[in-house]
């Protein structure tokens, strides 16, 4: 069984994304570079744009999933924190940037109510609150 997730092992690396898709993009970029650079023509220039529009492509698709995945965030945050936080604290979560959101999903049910009034009234950036964070809430489905 792995250890718990914790501020210290919570982020996460996709394998086939980091170790091998954007590696190989990247080195195929940088050779195609190379190779336009010592053999300049319409079919080496072309391939080291044709090898960046790949690398970018592949940059895009992440950031989408990671987007998706931080509105699905704040939907799931909002609705846990009409669950949870009085009146007067819920008509301020529209206060909350996205990065403060993301932070604040890793909080236990029973300290997200200190860690909105943190996070609102310090102006504390999504890294300032997972660090103050005393019961870590696991989250295991994310991109």
């Amino acid at each position: 069984m792995s250890e718990p997730q914790t501020y210290a092992n919570h982020r996460r690396l996709e394998p086939n994304m980091h170790f091998v898709i954007l590696p190989v993009l990247l080195i195929t970029w940088v050779s195609a570079i190379w190779q336009a650079i010592k053999h300049p023509n319409l079919h080496s220039t072309w391939f080291a744009i044709l090898a960046f529009i790949l690398l970018l492509a592949a940059l895009t698709t992440r950031m989408y999933a990671l987007k998706v995945q931080d509105r699905l965030i704040r939907l799931e945050e909002t609705l846990r924190m009409q669950r949870l936080l009085s009146a007067d604290l819920l008509a301020r979560v529209g206060e909350l940037t996205p990065k403060q959101f993301v932070g604040l999903r890793f909080a236990s049910d029973a300290e997200l109510t200190d860690r909105v009034h943190e996070a609102l009234d310090q102006h504390l950036d999504g890294e300032a609150i997972k660090k103050r964070i005393q019961t870590w809430r696991p989250d295991t489905f994310r991109v």
